[in-house]
């Protein structure tokens, strides 16, 4: 781990190197990269962008029907010590039964079987949780100004993607992502490998 994050200053070039970082690694265990950021940052994008199993922080969310609003995107709120063995599981054994979380019912809706050859990518708000510490090997964060994540995520509700909808995704940002995820901001950016600039 480095003492000091290398960063990035596009998600493109962080696409291109990290993906060398992991093709080019002699080491025949599989690897954890986790890749965290607030909502709208880039996380999805990069993770997609860099092969292998992808395995999101999203779906060990809580249902939101049975969660208080101001608590829906709070770490106590998921489950993250599952999420935590899951990855221990993929890492040790390449297979892991996960949790399958649905954007248009705001719920967990069953479960679904993964495999991992060698590189399982870790994305989410909580990715980089210290309770997933034990199962991860290295350390992401994607960064982005708040006027340009929003922008990604109303252009998201605007293609019907999530069912929600701009004004009912515009108050969930603005009263409980943002607040929440800045509450707990310090906990998640401490200790990186590596930090992405993407508010271009």
């Amino acid at each position: 781990m480095t003492s000091k994050p290398i960063a990035f200053r596009s998600l493109e070039a962080a696409t291109q190197e990290l993906k060398a970082i992991l093709s080019d690694s002699v080491d025949a265990r599989r690897v954890v990269m986790a890749i965290g950021g607030a909502v709208g940052s880039g996380k999805s994008t990069l993770a997609s962008g860099l092969g292998g199993v992808v395995v999101a922080t999203d779906d060990y969310l809580p249902n939101y029907a049975q969660t208080a609003a101001h608590l829906r995107d709070a770490p106590e709120s998921s489950n993250l010590p599952g999420l935590s063995r899951d990855l221990l599981l993929l890492k040790e054994r390449g297979a892991a039964e996960v949790p399958t979380w649905c954007f248009k019912t705001h719920q967990r809706i069953g479960t679904r079987s993964v495999a991992a050859e060698r590189v399982i990518i870790c994305e989410g708000i909580f990715a980089l949780h210290p309770v997933l510490a034990e199962s991860i090997d290295i350390r992401v964060m994607v960064s982005a100004d708040r006027a340009t994540r929003w922008k990604r995520w109303e252009a998201i509700e605007e293609a019907g993607e999530r069912g929600w909808g701009v004004e009912r995704a515009r108050r969930h940002f603005d009263e409980v992502a943002e607040p929440t995820y800045s509450k707990h901001a310090r906990l998640y950016e401490s200790s990186l490998d590596y930090i992405v600039y993407n508010s271009g």
